[in-house]
C-alpha cells in the first residue's frame, strides 16, 4: 500500500504553480495476479464425484480437470469448522482456536473457536492488496455466542474475516429449501417456496454471478477473490426430485458392490496407484446381503437423492464457471475446486435417517426400517431432513477406512481436489501426487498473486503461515513434495503423516451415541502404515514397533506446537457452555423478546429443554379475530408454537418430525389486548422426558394437555426463534411456511424457566409487566 506523502508547501490558492499533490493511489496487486475461485463442497467422500472413481456425475469437475490438474493426495481436517478455518488462514486448525465446531467450543485455546488477531484469514490480506472479495454459502467459524444479530460481528464474513459482500448462512447446515440466510449482517426475507421453485443452491449461485459481473463491469482491472461454499451435500440431503430420479436404480446392487466398482474405476483413471489395495469392510456395518430384502430400497433411494443432490451442486458450480468464461476470465481465474471439507458423513446411522436432528437428539431408534419406508417418496424434498446409512458414507469414502469425524484415517481427510488456471498452468488433465493440505491453499494464492506472507494487519504483527504453497507442483509433476509432516486430530482420533509414513489411532467412532464410552487415550490402539501403502490397508505397528514410536513422538510433537493439547473427547459436556467455559448470550432465567426479531439459533434463545418453563406474551388481537404466530422455534422437524388458529391460542409441540402434540383453548381469543402464556410442567428424571403443557388466557386456564416426550438438545442446526412469524419450514401443519404472523400486535415476550422443577408456575399477572414497563 502507498504512502501518501505530506507535501513541503500548501498554498493559498490551488491554482498556484507551487501547488503539488500527488495523484490519490488507487490499491492493486502486482500486475497479472489472477481472479481466485475457491470451491469448497461440504461432507463429500474421496470416492463420491466421476472425477475421482466415484458414482455422482460431476461434469463440471470433468470439466476443469480435464484442462487442469487432479490432485489425489488433498487433504482436509475431518471436520466442517476446523477445515474451513484452517483454508481462510492458511494455518492449523488448533492453532487458529478451532479444533472442533464452533457449537462444542471450550476455553483451550486449541478449541475456543476465536481466531487470534495475530492470523489473519486471506481474505483481508487479500481485500488490503487490492481484491474485491465476497463469500457465499456456509459460514460456520462465528463463535456461538456472536451469531445474533446483536454482534459482535468481528467473525462474520464480512466483520473481521475480510470479506466485503456475503450471501449465505451462519451455521453448519442449511434447509436447502428454507434456509435462514444472511446478505452481510441483514437477514433475508425469502419470498419463495419450494412449490413456487425455490431452493438455496440456485440462488446463491444467481448471487454470485451477479457480484461477479458487477465488479469486473465497474473495476475490470481489480481481480476477485470468491468463495464459494454450499451448504451441499451436507445433511440434510434436499435436492429437486428429477435429478435424484436421475439415478433410479443404479444402486440397487448395495454399498459393497459400489465400492467394488468405485475401487476399480479409480485404478483406470489413475487416481490410485495400479498396486493399491481396497481396505476391508467395517466389521460394524451389515454386510448388504444381510440387510433385509424389504428394506434395501430405502437404502438404495437414500444414496439415489445424495447422487442426484451431489450432481446438482456440480451443475450449479458449472453456472457459475459458465459465467467466466462469458465474462472472458477463465482463463485468468486460479479456481479450485475442492470436493470435501472431510469425508463422507456417516451420521446418518445404520439405517440412515428421514430427519437429521434425530441423531443428534439420541433418538435414532425411533428410525425404524418400517418408519423410513413409509417416507420413501419424501427424501430430498421440502418435508424431509434425510441422511443415508453408514454403509454409503464408507462407500463414498472409497478405497479409504472411515469416514468424516475420524481425521486418524484417510477416508476422513482425503479429499479429491482441482486445479484450473490456464494462464498458470501449462498443462492439462494430469494427476499430482504430492502431499498436500487444506493449509497449504491460503499460501498458494498469496504466491500466484504476487504477494509476501503478511507481516502485519491492520496493525497486528502476524504469526507465519503454516502451509506450504503448492504452486512448485502445477508445472512439475515430479517435483518434490514439499509438505512432509503433517498432523491430524478431531474427538480424540489422531494420526500424524511424516515423509511419507502413517502413524493413526482411532478413538471414537461416529455412529456411536455421543455418550457412549470411549477408551482412555492411553489405551487407543495404534496403527503404521508404510510410504508405499496408499490406502493404509496393512497395519505394521507389530512388525516395525521403534518406527511407530518414533511417528507417536512426532505426533505430540506436533499436538504441542499447533495447541491440540489438551486431548478433549467429551461431547456432552461440551454443548453444555456452562461446562465447557465459554461465553453464553442469554443469562438468568428469563429473556424477553419483541415482535420482529427473529432467525435467533438456539445458542441465542434461553435454553428451555428439559426443564419446566413458561413462554408469555402481551398481544392484542383485532377486530377481524385471531390468527398467525406469536412466537416459534425449530421447524417442521422439531421445535415448539405459540400460535392463534381459527380464532383460538394453540401450542403446538413439534417432536422431532415423529409426532406433534397440540393444546387449544376452548374458547377464540376476543377483541383486544390479552396475556396469553403456555407453562410447561417437565416430568423430570433425565433428558427428552414429556410434560403437561397448559395454556392461560390473561390468568385464566383456557386449554390442557399432554406431551409425551421432548427434544433433549437440538431443535434445528438452522431455523431459529422468530417472534411474530415462523421464518422457516413450519413447526405446525396448522399454518404454512410463508405468510403465517400474528395478524395483531405483539407488544414482548418472556420466556422464562422454573426456579426448580416444584415450583414451575408463574404468576399470570407479573409475568412480563415489570419488563415491559421498562419499554
Amino acid at each position: 500500500m502507498r504512502n501518501v506523502i505530506r507535501p513541503d508547501l500548501i498554498t493559498y490558492d490551488a491554482k498556484d504553480p507551487d501547488s503539488k499533490f500527488p495523484p490519490i493511489p488507487r490499491i492493486r496487486p502486482p500486475k497479472d495476479a489472477p481472479n481466485v475461485l475457491i470451491v469448497l463442497i461440504d461432507d463429500v467422500g474421496f470416492g463420491a464425484a466421476s472425477t475421482f472413481g466415484g458414482p455422482c456425475q460431476t461434469p463440471t469437475l470433468e470439466r476443469l480437470a480435464k484442462g487442469g490438474l487432479r490432485y489425489t493426495r488433498f487433504h482436509t481436517t475431518a471436520l466442517c469448522s476446523p477445515t474451513r478455518q484452517a483454508l481462510l488462514t492458511g494455518r492449523n486448525h488448533h492453532s487458529v482456536g478451532m479444533g472442533g465446531i464452533t457449537e462444542i467450543a471450550t476455553g483451550a485455546p486449541g478449541y475456543s473457536s476465536v481466531r487470534p488477531n495475530t492470523k489473519a484469514p486471506l481474505a483481508m490480506t487479500l481485500k488490503l492488496n487490492g481484491f474485491s472479495t465476497a463469500h457465499f454459502g456456509k459460514c460456520h467459524e462465528v463463535p456461538v455466542w456472536q451469531t445474533s444479530p446483536a454482534g459482535p460481528f468481528d467473525a462474520w464474513p464480512t466483520g473481521g474475516n475480510g470479506f466485503e459482500y456475503f450471501y449465505g448462512f451462519i451455521g453448519g447446515e442449511a434447509n436447502q429449501w428454507y434456509p435462514t440466510l444472511y446478505e452481510g449482517t441483514t437477514p433475508v426475507e425469502n419470498k419463495k417456496t419450494p412449490e413456487q421453485g425455490y431452493h438455496f443452491m440456485p440462488d446463491m449461485t444467481d448471487k454470485a454471478i451477479k457480484w461477479i459481473g458487477q465488479q469486473k463491469t465497474l473495476m475490470p482491472d481489480k481481480p476477485f477473490f470468491v468463495y464459494f461454499a454450499p451448504g451441499a451435500t451436507h445433511a440434510p440431503h434436499h435436492v429437486p426430485k428429477s435429478w435424484a430420479d436421475k439415478y433410479k436404480g443404479q444402486f440397487d446392487q448395495g454399498y459393497d458392490k459400489i465400492r467394488e466398482e468405485i475401487f476399480a474405476r479409480q485404478k483406470r483413471l489413475g487416481v490410485i496407484p495400479p498396486d493399491a489395495k481396497l481396505t476391508a469392510p467395517n466389521p460394524e456395518v451389515p454386510r448388504w446381503e444381510d440387510v433385509p430384502e424389504d428394506f434395501k430400497p430405502v437404502l438404495a433411494r437414500e444414496m439415489e437423492v445424495y447422487a442426484g443432490f451431489l450432481e446438482y451442486t456440480d451443475h450449479h458450480v458449472g453456472r457459475l464457471i459458465d459465467s467466466l468464461e462469458k465474462l472472458e476470465i477463465l482463463d485468468n481465474t486460479l479456481v479450485y475446486y475442492i470436493v470435501g471439507d472431510n469425508g463422507a458423513s456417516a451420521e446418518g446411522g445404520i439405517n440412515g435417517c428421514f430427519n437429521e436432528m434425530s441423531y443428534f437428539n439420541g433418538i435414532q431408534a425411533l428410525e425404524t426400517p418400517e418408519y423410513l419406508t413409509a417416507r420413501i417418496d419424501e427424501f430430498g424434498g421440502p418435508k424431509a431432513y434425510n441422511h443415508f446409512a453408514v454403509g454409503w458414507a464408507l462407500a463414498m469414502c472409497t478405497p479409504y477406512q472411515w469416514t468424516k469425524q475420524v481425521a486418524s484415517h484417510w477416508g476422513g481427510t482425503r479429499n479429491g481436489t482441482v486445479i484450473h488456471w490456464p494462464n498458470g498452468i501449462d498443462s492439462e488433465g494430469e494427476i499430482r501426487e504430492q502431499f498436500t493440505h487444506v493449509i497449504d491453499v491460503a499460501p498458494t494464492i498469496l504466491e500466484a498473486a504476487g504477494l509476501p506472507h503478511p507481516e502485519s494487519v491492520n496493525g497486528i504483527q502476524q504469526q507465519a503461515i503454516e502451509g506450504k504453497s503448492m504452486l512448485y507442483s502445477f508445472n512439475n509433476a515430479d517435483a518434490p513434495e514439499q509438505h512432509s509432516t503433517q498432523y491430524f486430530e478431531m474427538f480424540g482420533n489422531r494420526g500424524i503423516y511424516h515423509n511419507g509414513w502413517t502413524a493413526v489411532t482411532k478413538h471414537r467412532t461416529p455412529w456411536t451415541p455421543q455418550d457412549a464410552k470411549v477408551p482412555a487415550f492411553d489405551d487407543d490402539v495404534w496403527e503404521l502404515y508404510s510410504d508405499k501403502d496408499w490406502t493404509q490397508s496393512k497395519n505394521l505397528a507389530k512388525d516395525m514397533p521403534e518406527k511407530l514410536h518414533e511417528l507417536q513422538r512426532q505426533w505430540l510433537i506436533e499436538a504441542a506446537r499447533y495447541n491440540v493439547l489438551p486431548l478433549d473427547d467429551r461431547v456432552i459436556e461440551k454443548m453444555n457452555p456452562d461446562t465447557a467455559g465459554r461465553p453464553i448470550l442469554i443469562e438468568g432465567k428469563k429473556q424477553l423478546l419483541f415482535s420482529g426479531m427473529g432467525r435467533l439459533l438456539e445458542n441465542n434463545v434461553l435454553n428451555i429443554k428439559n426443564k419446566s418453563h413458561s413462554v408469555t406474551a402481551a398481544i392484542v388481537v383485532p377486530e377481524k379475530g385471531a390468527e398467525g404466530v406469536i412466537i416459534s422455534q425449530g421447524a417442521n422437524i422439531g421445535g415448539w408454537s405459540l400460535y392463534a388458529h381459527q380464532g383460538k391460542l394453540k401450542y403446538c409441540y413439534n417432536y422431532g418430525g415423529f409426532k406433534n402434540y397440540f393444546v387449544e383453548s376452548a374458547q377464540p381469543l376476543s377483541v383486544g389486548e390479552h396475556q396469553v402464556r403456555m407453562e410447561f410442567n417437565y416430568d423430570g428424571g433425565g433428558l427428552g422426558k414429556g410434560g403437561v403443557a397448559t395454556l392461560y388466557v390473561d390468568g385464566k386456564k383456557v386449554g390442557q394437555g399432554k406431551v409425551d416426550a421432548t427434544l433433549a438438545i437440538v431443535f434445528s442446526a438452522d431455523d431459529g426463534c422468530d417472534v411474530g412469524e415462523d421464518s422457516g419450514a413450519a413447526v405446525s401443519p396448522d399454518y404454512g411456511p410463508l405468510r403465517n404472523g400474528f395478524n395483531g400486535v405483539i407488544n414482548g415476550v418472556q420466556l422464562s424457566i422454573a426456579d426448580d422443577p416444584d415450583n414451575h408456575v408463574v404468576d399470570p399477572k407479573a409475568a412480563i409487566r415489570a419488563a415491559l414497563g421498562r419499554q
